[in-house]
């Protein structure tokens, strides 16, 4: 029995939408593998709503939105386009960066839209079922998306894809202005560091443990464990529970 893959779409209501209306009405052949959700803009798409469909076992998630430079509201595929590399990144960590997929359709693109569907099917196909969409999904690999869902709400990665257009485009009072690839670096570590932390506070939540246990269960280095830790502190979600011999325990609070 070949695999047919389950898939969602958020579709932006200008052009997206209006692209795939204009392909059922034109009956333009395509799969009926994906699911539509109608959004008003493609910057309106937040990296959890992506993360979350594949924790939910869905194989495969589609953005599309207005053209670069033909968007209703001005910018918001370019806040589409910032938030849909973060989540690709974060998703790079785990090897499901290639279940998601950003393209650009316009209203008058009936048949674009049949062509990016299909293709994604295909591609999906070709990869298989997600290892989250079976009766008994991969526990260990579920425990690190939950951990990437929870790094794209932090404030810190928010506010960095917010303002990324302007620091890397625009002077402050200074007339400084940061490097795209600068950014990126300062992104990339981001990215990194917040999720490890995600992961920390998912594996106190089941049971208090020290920074060795840390270590070992998330196969980080110790030191790296510990700097974690005094941030976390720091933001009131640790702190210490108790000291067993010169060992202290850690516990999400």
């Amino acid at each position: 029995m070949s695999f047919e893959p389950k898939l969602l779409g958020f579709l932006c209501n200008w052009c997206s939408y209006a692209g795939a209306d204009l392909a059922g009405v034109s009956r333009i052949q395509y799969p009926p593998n994906m699911r539509v959700i109608r959004v008003m803009c493609s910057g309106r798409v937040d990296p959890k709503f992506l993360i979350q469909a594949l924790e939910l076992g869905i194989d495969g998630v589609y953005v599309m939105g207005c053209h670069i430079g033909d968007c209703h509201y001005l910018e918001g595929n370019y806040e589409a386009l910032r938030k849909f590399d973060m989540t690709k990144k974060l998703l790079s960590f785990v090897g499901l960066d290639n279940r998601i997929r950003l393209d650009w359709v316009s209203a008058s693109e009936g048949v674009r839209f049949g062509e990016v569907v299909s293709k994604f099917v295909e591609d999906i196909r070709a990869l298989g079922p997600s290892p989250l969409s079976r009766d008994n999904p991969d526990q260990e690999l579920l425990k690190k998306v939950k951990a990437i869902n929870m790094a794209a709400g932090t404030k810190r990665l928010r506010a960095l894809v917010g303002r990324q257009r302007k620091i890397t485009e625009e002077e402050n009072v200074y007339g400084e202005k940061v490097p795209e690839e600068e950014f990126n670096e300062l992104l990339d570590t981001a990215l990194k560091e917040e999720y490890d932390r995600q992961r920390i506070l998912l594996a106190l939540a089941r049971d208090s443990k020290s920074v060795k246990d840390l270590a070992v269960e998330l196969s980080l280095e110790p030191s790296l464990v510990l700097e974690h830790m005094l941030t976390l502190k720091g933001r009131s979600q640790v702190d210490f529970q108790e000291i067993i011999g010169n060992t202290p325990l850690f516990m999400r609070i």
